[in-house]
């Protein structure tokens, strides 16, 4: 028989548990609850946006001639759907992300006198995808835009980000601003884009934009039906379903029964 090796509990011992220990108190831990409750927070708020999910509404233009639903979810429309402008609420990204987000949301800075914000991100986002040769030329732009001294749109940007980006711009090139960019970035995420989703300009636009057709819901979401619109193309036709359950029906059904 293999002896069982005793390990001797001597200060040693105790000193590699007690370090162990304190290593994983410090690292971060989430409970599975909170981690479901999250998904299914996240699930509920994208399905009705999910073309899988919920359905191309009014129409499907992947299976159909009408092309409806590309000319409402153009990128400038006069009236965006509701499902549209609920996406502006799901984070700072996707506000950025549509035209017609961003440009509600420039008006709501100008109210607040803080619109230089937004388009020094603007013009941040065209120098890193603008030509090469046009670099220097955009560089110098932006900055007595917005960063030099006395600038007509100057930018609240702190001391150590500012030595940064005066430093890049001995050798300009398309990533000198990112440090910037980010600042400002983060400065409106956390600051302007709370109070414009709390704002009357925001419900406003919640309130007058246009509201597709329901559908129809059933147990499951896999079983959803629009009422007025195509299925969606990854959802299989009813006959196809039906068709297996008729074939075995033949012989071999035939002789289960027998």
């Amino acid at each position: 028989m293999a002896r069982r090796v005793q390990m001797t509990k001597n200060t040693d011992f105790y000193k590699q548990e007690i370090e162990c220990c304190t290593k994983a108190l410090g690292r971060i831990r989430v409970k599975s609850s909170v981690c479901l409750e999250a998904y299914l927070k996240f699930s509920s708020q994208h399905r009705p946006h999910d073309p899988i999910m919920s359905g191309c509404l009014p129409s499907n233009p992947w299976i159909t001639d009408d092309d409806t639903y590309w000319a409402m979810n153009a990128p400038n429309v006069a009236a965006p759907t509701k499902l549209r402008v609920e996406r502006w609420g799901f984070s700072f990204r996707e506000l950025l992300a549509d035209p017609v987000g961003r440009a509600n949301f420039m008006d709501f800075l100008r109210k607040e006198f803080s619109a230089e914000n937004l388009s020094f991100w603007e013009a941040c986002e065209e120098l890193r995808h603008g030509g090469q040769a046009q670099i220097p030329t955009l560089v110098d732009s932006v900055y007595q835009q917005f960063l030099a001294p006395g600038a007509a749109r100057w930018v609240n940007i702190d001391s150590q980000t500012m030595e940064r980006t005066l430093e890049g711009l001995r050798q300009p090139h398309r990533y000198v601003l990112e440090d910037a960019q980010l600042h400002i970035y983060m400065l409106m995420k956390k600051d302007s884009y709370p109070r414009f989703l709390k704002s009357d300009m925001y419900k406003g636009l919640l309130a007058e934009a246009m509201i597709l057709p329901e559908t129809k819901r059933r147990v499951f979401p896999f079983m959803w039906k629009p009422r007025h619109s195509s299925l969606s193309p990854a959802l299989p036709p009813a006959s196809a379903s039906v068709e297996p359950v008729a074939a075995a029906g033949g012989p071999g059904g035939a002789e289960g029964e027998a």
